[in-house]
């Protein structure tokens, strides 16, 4: 017969076997391919002699590492998105990303951890802001009498020009600002006392 009948059809070398620290995972040469500078890339598309021999008995490729953070590293490159089951670490797909060489998702899994560092020590604090208009001689006593939580923040002073009558009575806008603890989704909830002038 003809001498390329001995090859496996088309479909058959499409699918990649891959075993993964004992675990097997199935995926497409064209999957595995979406980054080509990484590992995945070069084990099954470049399948050159000195990586061949990096196969088990069913002919799947043998890759020394922790299967459990090998799911998110083939949906990432199957569908573009990082998506992490709670129980795994994210650190962990980190470790993987960085082993398989794959760049994009090194940087979203960096920016997931950083997110999650933000969420978890309070992040950035909200401050709910707040500008009060007073005259000159009664700022000392705004300011030591503001109520609990609330912080001085900058003093603008708007000059003189609209008050009554009283030629050297500078007006100040003083801005105070204060910290919301229980910012629920990043609705600001107002505080419910109010910076006494």
């Amino acid at each position: 017969g003809p001498a390329g009948a001995l090859s496996p059809p088309a479909a058959a070398s499409k699918w990649v076997r891959l075993n993964v620290g004992g675990t097997y995972f199935v995926s497409t040469r064209q999957t595995l391919c979406r980054e080509p500078k990484s590992f995945l890339c070069r084990l099954c598309c470049q399948d050159g002699p000195e990586l061949g021999s990096d196969k088990d008995e069913t002919g799947a490729y043998l890759i020394d590492r922790d299967p459990t953070y090998f799911g998110p590293i083939l949906n990432y490159l199957r569908h573009g998105k990082l998506i992490i089951n709670k129980e795994l670490a994210e650190e962990g797909v980190l470790e993987e990303a960085e082993f398989y060489n794959i760049a994009s998702l090194v940087r979203l899994v960096k920016e997931r951890i950083r997110d999650n560092e933000n969420r978890t020590s309070q992040g950035p604090v909200k401050h709910v802001y707040r500008v009060l208009q007073c005259q000159e001689e009664e700022l000392t006593q705004m300011v030591s009498t503001m109520s609990d939580g609330w912080k001085f923040e900058q003093l603008i002073s708007i000059g003189s020009s609209y008050n009554y009558g009283n030629e050297d009575q500078a007006e100040f806008l003083c801005v105070v600002s204060r910290e919301l603890n229980n910012s629920t989704n990043g609705i600001v909830k107002e505080p419910s006392e109010k910076a006494k002038v």
